[in-house]
């Protein structure tokens, strides 16, 4: 399997993953890809589907998809933070991605996303002491 992101890349947007994470029963995952050949939005959210992502209790689950090739993203949330956040936010946050890619920033990109999202999560859904981590941490890509 090819490999979209080094080693050290996957290491920083995990350990960010995994800071926000801390505060919130909220889960975030990244998935990488090299070509997307569609909409962002709608391959994100197939692979959202294929990852299990709304299986949360809460389904506060957030997926930040990047197609590195065909130079695309979409940032999408399950329906109980996206009902949390409103439009605004995602776009916010897109346009954080959207700065650093230009910049050919991807790692920096992707764990400022994170940490947007993850200051949101914790917010709406604070951690308590009975939440677990949901879902895995690992950067996946395909």
């Amino acid at each position: 399997m090819v490999s979209f992101l080094g080693a050290e890349d996957k290491k920083k947007i995990i350990e960010a993953i995994r800071q926000v994470e801390k505060t919130t029963s909220g889960e975030i995952r990244v998935h990488v890809m090299g070509k997307c050949k569609e909409d962002a939005m709608k391959e994100a959210k197939k692979v959202f589907e294929r990852l299990g992502m709304r299986r949360t209790q809460h389904r506060n689950a957030v997926l930040i998809f990047v197609a590195l090739k065909s130079r695309r993203f979409a940032i999408f949330g399950d329906q109980g933070i996206h009902e949390g956040v409103g439009e605004l936010f995602w776009h916010r946050t897109s346009d954080i991605l959207s700065d650093y890619f230009s910049k050919n920033q991807i790692r920096q990109g992707i764990v400022a996303a994170v940490y947007s999202v993850g200051k949101e999560l914790g917010r709406l859904f604070p951690r308590h002491a009975e939440d677990g981590n949901e879902l895995s941490d690992r950067v996946t890509e395909g």
